[in-house]
């Protein structure tokens, strides 16, 4: 692999000075956020069947914080595919352009893709303050509904913050990134 292609589950960033700092608030909010959501899901579960088919209960309140535990991983997984450059690309016309024009349709997309992260983090902002203000709880668990979409807006702006610093890192390096850890191009061709 290149020495700049950084793979794994990498929280330090590449990035310089403050930006670098938001880079790596944002790796380690994502890495929390999808470690503590997995084990508890899977922890719960467990707890759930084990419950069900050796003490003949199922925990009343399993499915209500499987269902929040989702929507907080898939939110903060957006973040994470963008930071790994994992999103689905339609790369046809892309990987046909010279080298100058890559760069400026990667920032161009990355920018704009932002743009709507940011746009779709407002909207989810305004349904969560509209739920919380009709102070509905959840049947089970006994908490304000949402708690459970609070995770909505979050991951749109980490995923927006994410984009916008793809774009920066296209504006301030020579070569071509697809996130601020992955650089541009497919794994046969970093291969040394």
């Amino acid at each position: 692999m290149s020495d700049q292609t950084v793979t794994g589950t990498q929280t330090e960033s590449n990035l310089p000075g403050l930006l670098g700092v938001i880079d790596t608030a944002i790796a380690r909010i994502e890495a929390v956020m999808l470690a503590a959501g997995v084990l508890l899901m899977a922890a719960n579960t467990v707890a759930n069947v084990i419950g069900r088919f050796v003490l003949q209960s199922s925990i009343y309140f399993s499915e209500e914080l499987n269902s929040i535990l989702i929507v907080l991983i898939t939110f903060a997984g957006i973040s994470y595919a963008a930071r790994h450059g994992r999103h689905i690309r339609m790369s046809a016309i892309f990987d046909t352009l010279p080298a100058p024009a890559r760069r400026a349709a990667m920032v161009l997309i990355a920018v704009v893709t932002a743009i709507f992260m940011f746009g779709l983090c407002w909207y989810a902002t305004g349904y969560v303050i509209t739920l919380a203000g009709r102070g509905r709880l959840l049947p089970a668990l006994q908490i304000p509904v949402w708690w459970m979409y609070v995770w909505v807006p979050v991951g749109f702006f980490m995923t927006g913050a994410q984009y916008s610093l793809t774009a920066v890192k296209n504006l301030t390096e020579k070569d071509i990134w697809l996130s601020t850890l992955v650089l541009e191009g497919y794994e046969e061709d970093n291969q040394v």
